[in-house]
This record gives structure tokens, C-alpha cells and sequence, in this order.
């Protein structure tokens, strides 16, 4: 049978145009048997229809989703560029406010900038769980440990006043604020300890200094004791006040794994409630003189205890970083320095003859963050020579405190770290001693007033580090104890020389690379130099100054040498 048919067939999906299309099938074979719908379907003019209908459908698919792709991409331009013009207004009202402005790193609250001779950041967040099981250490635990405090003259504290690794004392340097604009990226701050006395840090943050490297503490070189820095707690809380972004640094005579990570949780347990921003720093000298417990390890051991130190600081959540000076590091001289720069920030210390700015950088090729460029800075507000550093990053604004309890406030308190035996008797001078504001001769500026024999004060203390606490016309002062006496009568013998107190010894030395001789104790003039003492040179020292300078025969002639730089033989 064959049936002439005209069917009509509507296209709904177009929405824009609905077109209607007359197909005329003749001569075609109507099978009864099969269905109607499959035997049309094999019509070409219906595949070809139905051809059409897809691409019109794909065609307004693939439209519905460009204009959604299209509105997404607008709204982010919108966001980026709001958030371009907060950050500008950012960047306008730091400047505006006097404040640097660094290049920020995804992720920390700090916003660092790495810029300049950076060291390699510590990044191995992978190995932070296993090295905690390994340690038995939980940097979020609330750390308990018994703090002694270290005297302001304590023969064993590894660093002494005029150390700084193997380096001189740099050039004379008086510290003021460094344009910004010619020097991006850079921040400038110092380094302090106890040897830098009391401190007034709002002078100190007037002068232009940035941030500030306090000593938490030492462990003695000898006996191993750890002791806090008397002057720690008061430096960070008050340089944290006046607005002087804070790093810390711990001085160590580890001799063990075990020991570098109780000093590491000693340092994190003092500095967990101050906001500590610049990185916390592990420091280790004088580890050749044969009276350091350190005294035999290699570079390798060395370098194991102060990547045990590093890396407990670093799972707490600090920036960890790690001092030496410049003969120490380069080469892998006395430390494994590939090892260290890998793994942490280096402080290098290296003393030009011409301070910065005027030299713009270090002499050490090594990578680096930080560079310690004198040792003889003079800031206002420091009666001391001071450290002073640049570094090559710095902050927009100051880390959290590891623990929001808020710290016990301390004042400053000359006698912190003494021993003494309370006392209530009249004393006199045996022929005149200085009285001092604090129980030390490291500073001049401290002389009160003078002694003599037949004026009178009141003694109510004896301390355990010679020096008695003394009251004389309504003030708090102190003097040595061997100076006085209870017996009015008594004139005594000859007085020691005022000032520094010199306690004999005799011993061979020698330098441990080479160091200056000189007619007096102070580095302030270049003509009193007479002669240098290398490494293999024999001298016989006499006495131990507590100023940091040994008394030398040399020639028949009492000369001076920086006792750290010296080693006994």
C-alpha cells in the first residue's frame, strides 16, 4: 500500500524564533506491521531536522554558559579591585603614619617580606609531628620549668660584654632613623643583655630603631646551669610598650640534644606572652676555650644541638634563626653552614671599618637574613656600645603572643640575680670607695658619689658576687664589700684601684685567632695598641677584669686583651 502524507512539525526549542517546516513524503511505502514513529525516523528529512535541533540546543547552551562565566569574571574584578584600593589605602596611611611598608607572604599573621640576602625559610612542616614525638615536646602545652636568675657578674656567662664571636668591636656607629624611601626593605635594630644595663626603650624607639634582639638567657659555660637574663622580662615588656617590634635570642652551652631542647623550652616558657615578631635565635660562642663544656665537640655536633634548639622554636611556631660570626661560617669552618642556611635564618655577624650605611653590605658571601655590622653603637637611651643589625625583611604589624595571659609587669631591679645576706650594721670605707646606683663597674655613668673613711652608711646587704647594698644619706647604692669595713679604726691596707675589679690569676694564653694588645681596657682610641697576639703566641695573663679584659705580661709590662678572644693553654 502506498499513502501520500503531509505532517507539520513544530520546533519549540528555538525561544527566540519558532519555525514551522512542511515535509511532503510521497512515494513512500507505508508498512502497516511496523510502527509509524520508527519508520518516519528513518526519513532523511527528519534526521536532518533532527540534526538541526541538536546544534540549536547545544548552540544556546554553550550562550547560557558564556554569560555565566562573564558575570562570574566581573564580580571577581570588582572584588580584586576593592581590595587593590584597601590595600593602597593601606599602604597610604602607613606612610602617613611614618610606618615601613614590606611585601606580605601568604599565610602568616606577620605578613613578612623576604627581601634582600634572605637566609632559606623553614618550610618542612612535614617533619614537625614526627620531630614532637621524637622530642616528647608539645610546643601548645603550657611549659613548667624552675628559672634562675643570672647575675649581672657571673663568670660564667659564655657571653661576655665585649664579645661577639670572632670579631673586633666594628666601627663607632651612632644609631638615628634611616630614610625608607632609599633603602626598601631594610629594618634596623640591635641586639641587648644584661651588659647593656637599664634601658630606656622609648628613647631607644625615637632614635630609629625598629626592633630589638633581646638575650632570654645563658646557660653557663662550666657547670651547665641555665639562668635567665636579669634584664630579659623588663626589656620585652618595655620595648614591646614603646612600640619596637621584638625577637629574642638565647645563648647556649648545650653539650646534648637533650640539653638544646630543655634551652629551647626554656626561651619559649619566658617569651610565650610578649609578641614576639622578629625571629628567635639560637647563639653559641667561645666553644674553644678549654674551660667550655662545649670544648671538643666538631662542627657537626655543634651543628646537631643547634638544629635540635631551631626546630623545637620552629614547631612553636617562631621564625627560628641561627648567629655565628662570619670566620665561623664560612667554609663550614666551625659550624656545617650548608646544613644551617638550608633549614634557617642566618645572623651573620661581620664588622667592616666603615659602619652601614656607608659600607651597604656584608663581607660574607653566604646567604643570609641578618647582619650584625658593629659592636660599638651608640644609641640614645643605652649608656652602653651597643650591637646594631640590619635586616633584610620586616613586618607590617606584630605577631600574637603564644599565650594571652597577659605577663606579670616587672621593674627595672639593679639586684636581680644577687644572692644576698640581709644585714643591718655601720660601715665605713677602709680609705674611700665608690658608691653606685647598680652593683656593678661594667658602667661609669652608675658612680653616685664617693666613700671616705669616717663617713658612714648603712649596710643591710651582703651579696654572694662581692658587692654590698648600702645606705647612705636616704639612697639605695652599693660598693664593693671588700672596700668597707665595721671597725672605724681600721684604714686597712692599700685599697685596690677604683672601678673594675681585677681577680689574679696565672696562666698561659694565647689568642684564639689574633687579638690586639693594648696600654688601657677600652677600644675608644687606636693609639693604645702596642702590639697583636696570634694564635700559637704565648702570654702569661695575670688577672681577669669583670669589665671583659684580662691584664697581659708582656715584656714586663701589664697590657690588655678582650678576655673572649683569649684562650688558657
Amino acid at each position: 500500500m502506498k499513502r501520500n502524507k503531509k505532517r507539520k512539525i513544530a520546533s519549540t526549542k528555538n525561544t527566540q524564533n519558532v519555525e514551522i517546516m512542511d515535509l511532503d513524503i510521497e512515494d513512500m511505502e507505508w508498512n502497516e506491521s511496523e510502527p509509524e514513529d520508527d519508520e518516519y525516523r528513518n526519513d532523511e528529512s527528519y534526521n536532518s531536522y533532527d540534526d538541526r535541533r541538536k546544534f540549536l540546543f547545544g548552540m544556546t547552551a554553550a550562550g547560557a554558559a558564556g554569560v555565566i562565566v562573564l558575570v562570574i569574571v566581573i564580580v571577581f574584578l570588582l572584588k580584586n579591585a576593592e581590595s587593590s584600593r584597601e590595600n593602597m589605602q593601606l599602604q597610604v596611611d602607613m606612610i602617613q603614619n611614618g610606618e615601613s611598608i614590606f611585601s606580605g607572604e601568604a599565610g602568616t599573621d606577620n605578613t613578612e617580606a623576604a627581601l634582600g640576602n634572605m637566609g632559606s625559610e623553614n618550610t618542612d612542616d612535614a617533619g614537625t609531628d614526627k620531630q614532637n614525638a621524637e622530642s616528647g615536646l608539645d610546643a601548645n602545652s603550657e611549659i613548667q620549668m624552675e628559672v634562675s636568675i643570672g647575675a649581672l657578674d657571673d663568670a660564667q656567662d659564655p657571653q661576655n660584654a665585649d664579645a661577639t664571636g670572632n670579631e673586633r668591636n666594628g666601627a663607632e656607629v651612632t644609631v638615628a632613623a634611616i630614610n625608607e624611601n632609599e633603602i626598601p626593605g631594610v629594618t634596623i635594630g640591635i641586639d641587648v643583655s644584661k651588659y647593656q644595663g637599664t634601658i630606656d626603650w622609648n628613647m631607644v624607639r625615637e632614635s630609629g630603631v625598629e626592633f630589638a634582639m633581646i638575650r632570654v638567657g645563658y646557660r653557663a659555660k662550666s657547670t651547665g646551669e641555665i639562668f635567665e637574663d636579669p634584664t630579659a622580662r623588663y626589656n620585652l615588656q618595655e620595648a614591646q610598650a614603646a612600640g619596637i617590634k621584638i625577637g629574642a635570642y638565647f645563648f647556649s652551652s648545650a653539650v646534648t640534644k637533650e640539653e638544646a631542647r630543655e634551652e629551647a623550652l626554656f626561651t619559649m616558657n619566658i617569651i610565650a606572652k610578649y609578641r614576639i615578631t622578629y625571629p628567635v635565635a639560637y647563639n653559641c660562642e667561645d666553644f674553644l676555650s678549654t674551660d667550655s663544656r662545649q670544648y671538643g665537640l666538631d662542627a657537626s655536633a655543634r651543628t646537631e644541638l643547634a638544629c635540635a634548639f631551631l626546630d623545637e622554636i620552629s614547631a612553636a611556631g617562631y621564625t627560628p634563626m641561627f648567629y655565628a660570626s662570619k670566620g665561623e661560617l664560612e667554609g663550614n669552618a666551625q659550624w656545617n653552614t650548608d646544613t644551617l642556611s638550608s633549614r634557617y635564618k642566618i645572623w651573620v655577624a661581620q664588622y667592616p671599618d666603615q659602619p652601614y650605611p656607608q659600607t651597604n653590605a656584608s663581607s660574607y658571601a653566604g646567604t643570609h637574613a641578618m647582619w650584625q655590622y658593629t659592636g660599638q653603637g651608640i644609641v640614645a637611651g643605652i649608656s652602653k656600645k651597643t650591637d646594631v643589625n640590619v635586616a633584610y625583611f620586616g613586618y607590617l604589624q606584630e605577631a600574637e603572643a603564644k599565650d594571652e595571659t597577659p605577663p606579670e609587669t616587672v621593674e627595672a631591679n639593679p639586684e636581680v640575680g644577687i644572692i644576698f645576706t640581709e644585714v643591718n650594721e655601720t660601715v665605713t670605707a677602709k680609705q674611700e670607695t665608690n658608691l653606685r646606683s647598680e652593683p656593678s663597674t661594667l658602667n661609669d655613668s652608675s658612680i653616685v658619689t664617693t666613700l671616705m673613711h669616717g663617713d658612714t652608711a648603712t649596710r643591710t646587704g651582703i651579696g654572694h658576687n662581692g658587692w654590698s647594698r648600702v645606705i647612705y644619706n636616704g639612697q639605695t647604692l652599693y660598693a664593693v664589700t671588700s672596700y668597707l669595713t665595721t671597725d672605724m679604726a681600721d684604714t686597712g691596707q692599700q685599697a685596690p684601684p677604683q672601678g673594675t675589679v681585677y681577680t689574679p690569676v696565672s696562666e698561659q694564653v694565647t689568642a684564639k685567632i689574633e687579638t690586639n694588645l693594648r696600654t688601657e681596657p677600652s677600644t675608644a682610641n687606636a693609639d693604645t695598641v702596642v702590639g697583636v697576639l696570634h694564635n700559637g703566641e704565648y702570654l702569661i695573663r695575670t688577672a681577669i677584669g669583670d669589665n671583659g679584659w684580662s691584664q697581659l705580661d708582656y715584656n714586663g709590662v701589664t697590657v690588655y686583651a678582650v678576655s673572649s678572644y683569649l684562650i688558657v693553654q
